[in-house]
């Protein structure tokens, strides 16, 4: 019951809040450690797949404990003092694990940038995109920004907030941790193939049931949104295993299914094409009014998962 009252007040405070430019976050912390860990790692363990490979892990174990060894331990301290100090800070931390809002922000920023320019579009989606976005159209900008929002609904939204109905602030922590590894390290590059293999299997783990439940609860929303629930459903049982990685197509199909439009394709990296299949189908051209469709695919989807999360919570208590 604790866990799934926290889990609420995070997902209010996320949803009031936000991430306040004022306030030191959390995954800022966890990327200084990634940092100064891979500086040490690497001048400790050869420099051979075998060597990097071993750093990797330790890197892994490492980060993820200390984030949720330091979340549990800080919050222990707070509790001797007072339990509200602690339900506080608890509440906090939870809001911040959760990037609803600063999700639809991101959606909201490209489509505002874009409306001004394509090149001021393409800045703002370089923001959130690890692609290279200088030479998308405004179709490739948009088509960017959905799929973003849409692999983001889990990773930024169910996920964590399954893990806070789990176990609180410490174990949204040690998730955060997992996630922040992956983007940092989990690269398939000469610089981290070995290095940062073991986050990007852990990270695909992380998420494999998340995704999954994301994808669903996406599909639902589809149908109660009045977006095209059917075609969600049909383009995700045709599509969720097109894409390279284990978990992103799932999200992505759903979305492109309920849009009607086309997802994924070629995307440049680095200065390199990679090979990504299309997702979808292309019934109509994708729109700038696509950005608040998946948006609100994904606040509704975020409800249902608080919803039926507390639920189970509460039925598991009686």
């Amino acid at each position: 019951m604790r866990y799934a009252a926290l889990a609420a007040l995070g997902f209010l405070l996320d949803a009031l809040l936000g991430d306040p430019a004022w306030l030191p976050h959390p995954v800022c912390g966890i990327g200084a450690l990634i940092s100064r860990l891979e500086k040490l790692l690497r001048r400790w363990f050869p420099a051979t797949p075998r060597g990097e490979t071993a750093a990797g892990v330790l890197l892994w174990l490492c980060v993820t404990g200390a984030s949720f060894g330091a979340t549990a331990l800080c919050l222990a301290a707070l509790g001797r003092v007072s339990p509200w100090l602690r339900l506080a800070a608890e509440a906090a931390l939870c809001g911040l694990i959760l990037a609803r809002r600063s999700l639809a922000q991101a959606a909201r920023h490209v489509g505002t940038a874009l409306a001004q320019s394509l090149d001021a579009g393409r800045e703002a989606v370089g923001w959130y995109v690890g692609r290279d976005t200088s030479g998308l159209d405004k179709e490739g900008v948009l088509k960017a920004a959905v799929e973003t929002v849409a692999e983001n609904t889990t990773d930024g939204v169910i996920a964590p907030l399954l893990f806070l109905l789990l176990g609180g602030a410490p174990l949204g922590m040690w998730y955060k941790a997992v996630n922040t590894l992956d983007s940092m390290v989990g690269y398939h590059n000469e610089a981290y193939e070995s290095f940062g293999k073991f986050s990007a299997r852990m990270d695909d783990l992380a998420n494999l049931l998340p995704a999954r439940l994301s994808a669903l609860l996406l599909i639902a929303a589809a149908a109660l949104s009045g977006l095209d629930g059917k075609g969600a459903w049909r383009i995700w049982k045709r599509d969720r295993r097109r894409h390279k990685s284990p978990n992103a197509g799932q999200t992505e199909s759903a979305v492109a299914g309920a849009l009607g439009v086309q997802l994924g394709g070629n995307a440049s990296y680095f200065g390199k094409t990679v090979q990504k299949a299309a997702l979808g189908e292309e019934k109509r051209v994708i729109e700038t009014a696509d950005l608040a469709r998946t948006v609100r695919l994904m606040n509704l989807a975020s409800l249902l998962a608080l919803g039926l999360g507390v639920l189970a919570r509460l039925a598991a208590a009686c």
